[in-house]
């Protein structure tokens, strides 16, 4: 048996060595080959090592490329550790760490995947690892701290809030300037007083030292003594200096109160709210008895997110005895409205301050311009009368010192009986004022003409019309040009007669406006295309391409004529379709400049019109010089100049009239524009049909062929009675 078993040993000595005789050679024939970080796998390819890669992948057969270390952290595909850990790349692997503010509960700081990872948040405040200043309060965040001023400190200047390098100091009263060149004993005493305030104050008596300042505010504007007495013009400089100035104190000071809301009374009736928080998403409001103030975060906080927001509304019901009879400024838009809701407005005799005034302000000094609009509601007790209208105004500085009331960046939203809602765009010192204007009563008699002008201009035009269409002696390229201006006119005055003050329904208003602005600019545009035929038939007399002119006019006037108005008319209602119909008439509103869009076409065709007219008068006169005593040719040009001259002053010179209604003469104007307007079509039905000889022969053979027909209407109705009664006397025969 035991030499069995030798005799198997040779074989099995051949099978062990069999594999391992190629294998140790290739190793030993390819070691020198590959790269570094590398493995040999034949005679003719490496393999790297994990953790590195070469340019054609694991494996490679160029002797010539090398291994290159795999960033596991970084793209395509990063580790994933887990939350608050963070991946770091080793030289042919990786391994995790918590991050920074971060450490492990338990197990290794060094980890491989996120089923290892057990990091939270590290609390510097409480264990000490902080660099907070003994100035600041540390505040933990998540992975992270924050030095935070205690209460009743603020940053030092130069450096941000909330930072770890923050260092505070104690908040100091703010210093308040004095108006110069003003000699009043009761305001030196006022600001000795604030003065004291200013020299005992710190950040634990925060509370009685702004409930101070508002009773010393509240005991001057109670007894304002010699400041009474002072003029208006100085009046109107100090006692907004004094409203800006506590302003500017209580701004300062407040941000030692802690988080909350805050009321301060006087026995004079001042009311102080104060509202002081953290950054937030909610809206902001303070109510008071007579007021209300809403405005949002984003107009409270400024760029440099100073911690803790303060937003104030001051009321002072004393004041109105010193600004009343400050004047009034509106701004152009404001005015121009004004103008258009009150019909012959003349000027403002009046004004009284319907609330009490009031001051805003917030942490962030810069209010020039919010991001927001902030809202007020101010009650009142007095209620507009239909000549009174109401205002909400802002205190705006003068150059020389004194201020006046201003309108600019506040706007009324709303308004009833006994409140009035307004928005600004800055915060200042801001009242509710109620102006009363002196108002022209309406002129009946411009009224009167008007509605007789206009109806009698109506029928002219629908008989010119009808002469246009019918009379086939005289239908030409003029005719249909005189034929599309008169439908065009009539139109137009007619539902400017019958729907002009149709102001109960908007849109019915607006689309009432849009066809007018449409009627009137088609017919300026006829007018246009009226004068240029006059002109190039003018220029005929000396050129002869009459047939040209009419093949021109046939082609373009049309299009010209009703495609122009409808795009104009389209861009103005795309752009501003709110602006069509005023609260008084269906016409365009003044707002932004939008008449224009019917006031720039207009003196664009009567400036193009004049010159026409010009051009035509000296064509012709050049004409008349040269002409000899032809009576035909004489006639005709004579014609066609008394043609011109009326075409300027019909069509033209009446819009002009309207243009010069100002000053003195604007009386006189208003009925000069009201007559002629108003009988346009008397004076086309006049000039184009009964001074045209073609025309009344054409009315002499329609009035004979009534007559004849009326004739013979009553000899048949007298034969057929004739006929009757003949009839008759048989049948009793």
């Amino acid at each position: 048996m035991r030499n069995k078993y030798l005799s198997l040993l040779p074989g099995l000595l051949v099978l062990l060595l069999f594999p391992m005789g190629p294998t140790a050679q290739n190793s030993k024939a390819c070691a020198l080959r590959c790269p570094p970080n590398s493995s040999c796998v034949n005679g003719t390819t490496c393999r790297c090592t994990p953790g590195f890669i070469s340019v054609s992948g694991e494996i490679f057969t160029d002797p010539l490329e090398s291994c290159y270390d795999i960033n596991e952290c970084g793209p395509p595909s990063p580790v994933y550790c887990g939350i608050s850990a963070d991946c770091q790349n080793l030289e042919g692997g990786y391994y995790c760490t918590c991050s920074p503010g971060y450490e492990p509960v338990s197990g290794a700081t060094i980890f491989r995947n996120e089923s290892e990872n057990t990091c939270r948040d590290v609390d510097e405040c409480s264990s000490g690892q902080h660099q907070c200043h003994n100035s600041t309060v540390c505040v933990n965040t998540v992975g992270s701290y924050r030095c935070h001023c205690r209460q009743g400190w603020e940053p030092k200047p130069g450096l941000w809030y909330k930072q770890m390098n923050t260092i505070c100091k104690e908040i100091s009263f703010p210093t308040w300037t004095a108006p110069s060149g003003i000699k009043s004993q009761a305001l030196s005493h006022f600001l000795n007083r604030i003065q004291d305030l200013g020299r005992n104050f710190s950040s634990a008596s925060v509370l009685n030292t702004v409930g101070d300042l508002v009773q010393e505010t509240g005991d001057l504007l109670e007894t304002p003594g010699d400041l009474k007495t002072l003029p208006f013009s100085e009046q109107h400089f100090v006692v907004p200096n004094l409203l800006f100035g506590l302003e500017n104190v209580l701004r300062g000071v407040s941000k030692a109160l802690p988080k909350g809301s805050f009321t301060f009374n006087s026995s004079a009736g001042i009311e102080l709210s104060l509202e002081v928080q953290a950054p937030s998403y909610r809206n902001i409001t303070l109510i008071q008895k007579q007021t209300k103030m809403m405005l949002t975060w984003d107009a409270v906080r400024d760029s440099g997110d100073s911690g803790l927001a303060v937003v104030g509304l001051l009321s002072t019901p004393g004041m109105d005895r010193f600004l009343a009879e400050a004047p009034l400024v509106l701004d152009a838009e404001e005015l121009t409205t004004l103008h258009e809701t009150h019909r012959g407005l003349l000027q403002e005799t009046s004004h009284i301050l319907l609330s009490d005034v009031i001051s805003a302000f917030i942490t962030n000094k810069d209010t020039e311009n919010l991001r927001s609009p902030v809202t007020f509601v101010f009650q009142h007790s007095v209620t507009p009368g239909p000549r009174e209208k109401v205002h909400c105004v802002y205190w705006e500085h003068g150059q020389n010192g004194s201020g006046h009331w201003d309108t600019r960046g506040c706007w009324v939203t709303s308004t009833r009986d006994n409140s009035t809602t307004c928005q600004c765009s800055h915060l200042s010192i801001f009242a509710v004022l109620m102006a009363h204007y002196s108002v022209q009563e309406e002129d009946s008699a411009l009224t009167v003409i008007t509605y007789v002008g206009l109806s009698l201009s109506l029928l002219c035009l629908l008989l010119a019309a009808l002469t246009f269409l019918l009379c086939k002696a005289i239908q030409n390229t003029s005719t249909s040009l005189h034929l599309q201006l008169s439908l065009c006119l009539f139109l137009a005055h007619l539902l400017f007669l019958t729907a002009i003050d149709r102001t109960e329904s908007k849109v019915l208003c607006a689309i009432i406006a849009g066809a007018l602005h449409y009627l009137y600019l088609a017919s300026f545009t006829w007018m246009l295309l009226v004068g240029l035929h006059l002109f190039l038939s003018a220029r005929n007399l000396t050129v002869v391409n009459y047939s040209g002119i009419n093949r021109f006019m046939k082609k373009a006037m049309f299009p010209v004529g009703y495609g122009v108005p409808a795009v104009i008319v389209a861009i103005s209602a795309a752009s501003r379709p709110h602006l069509y119909g005023t609260s008084t008439s269906c016409w365009l509103h003044s707002e932004k400049g939008f008449k224009w869009g019917f006031l720039g076409p207009v003196c664009a065709i009567f400036s193009v019109n004049l010159a026409f007219f010009l051009m035509t008068l000296w064509i012709l006169k050049r004409k008349l010089c040269s002409l000899n005593s032809e009576v035909s040719t004489l006639q005709n040009t004579r014609m066609l100049t008394f043609k011109a001259t009326a075409q300027l002053f019909i069509l033209g010179c009446t819009w002009f009239l309207g243009i010069l209604q100002v000053g003195q003469a604007a009386r006189v104007m208003a009925y000069l524009f009201t007559i002629i307007n108003s009988l346009q079509g008397v004076f086309i039905f006049l000039v184009y049909c009964l001074l045209s000889q073609q025309v009344r022969e054409q009315y002499r053979k329609w009035l004979k062929r009534i007559r004849k027909s009326k004739a013979e209407s009553e000899k048949y109705t007298l034969s057929s009675r004739t006929m009757s009664e003949g009839c008759k006397h048989s049948e009793e025969t």
